[in-house]
């Protein structure tokens, strides 16, 4: 039986908390505040073309050049490449786990793949690159993967091509200056062909986002920047889906997510505002 988009972000969400537990240390807030935007981009917004089955993910084979055969790209497993299809580009990549118990959730990845994260030889990594699943580039420096986006939509644009491009960010790379540049060039390129998905979860590494650089109003500044901005509560799999059909002429669209980082683990609230990373000092904790 398919899985409804709420089953697929309960999954996303208990898959990295089973392997934060497994593992003593992960990830576990990005699961939490944007489980429901991955479920919704892979149900509901992204035109990806399907996989014939999950695909089991292979070693780390060398950088991609004309005379390594063996390099596969993390793309696949979004489907092969078409003119129409979507393109994904993960943006914050400390989202890679997330991203994995995504592609494991709608069928793309082999469930047995985590088994291979962050070892030595995997292209599974705990900051995903391009030959990691479902990774198009690598994005490992905040605020540099929107600025990649831009290329290929624009290249797409210029070649005819009619699928979007989508991102994935962290309310946290609006802090970075490169983000600013990027919303000028979409904004002078009258750039529609891509969309950008933001977990506004209102934390970064250091703690809560007001308490290192305040970036509000988000919204105004975007829109002042050329965008077109929709607000969502960031749970609602439905709303989440349908903003993504709003009409941008011109202009990017931006969804701001409105997420909670301990949402669906309540017991991660204690550890506020120190979300980032969860790290277990005992068993008992644990």
């Amino acid at each position: 039986m398919q899985k409804t988009v709420k089953e697929i972000a309960s999954g996303i969400r208990r898959r990295v908390l089973e392997h934060t537990i497994k593992n003593n240390g992960g990830y576990l807030s990005q699961a939490c505040s944007s489980a429901e935007i991955f479920a919704a981009l892979y149900t509901g917004v992204m035109k990806l073309n399907p996989v014939a089955r999950p695909i089991k993910p292979g070693p780390f084979c060398g950088t991609p050049s004309a005379a390594n055969n063996a390099y596969s790209p993390g793309y696949l497993f979004n489907g092969a490449h078409t003119p129409e299809s979507d393109r994904f580009i993960l943006s914050p990549t400390h989202y890679s786990l997330v991203l994995y118990a995504a592609l494991i959730e709608t069928g793309r990845m082999d469930a047995s793949g985590l088994d291979d994260f962050n070892k030595d030889g995997s292209s599974v990594e705990m900051i995903g690159a391009e030959h990691s699943p479902g990774m198009e580039v690598m994005t490992g420096s905040l605020g540099q993967g929107l600025s990649q986006a831009i290329g290929m939509a624009l290249g797409r644009r210029m070649k005819g091509e009619t699928g979007r491009t989508w991102v994935f960010m962290s309310d946290g790379e609006f802090q970075i200056g490169m983000v600013w540049e990027a919303f000028q060039f979409m904004s002078h390129y009258k750039m529609d062909n891509i969309g950008i998905y933001v977990d506004v979860n209102k934390q970064q590494c250091d703690g809560s986002m007001d308490t290192v650089v305040c970036i509000d109003p988000l919204e105004d500044r975007l829109k002042a920047f050329g965008a077109i901005v929709r607000r969502v509560y960031g749970h609602n799999t439905d709303e989440l889906a349908a903003v993504s059909r709003t009409k941008s002429p011109g202009k990017p669209l931006v969804v701001l997510a409105e997420t909670c980082p301990w949402q669906g683990i309540d017991i991660l609230k204690s550890n506020a505002p120190k979300l980032h990373y969860v790290r277990f000092r005992n068993e008992e904790e644990k």
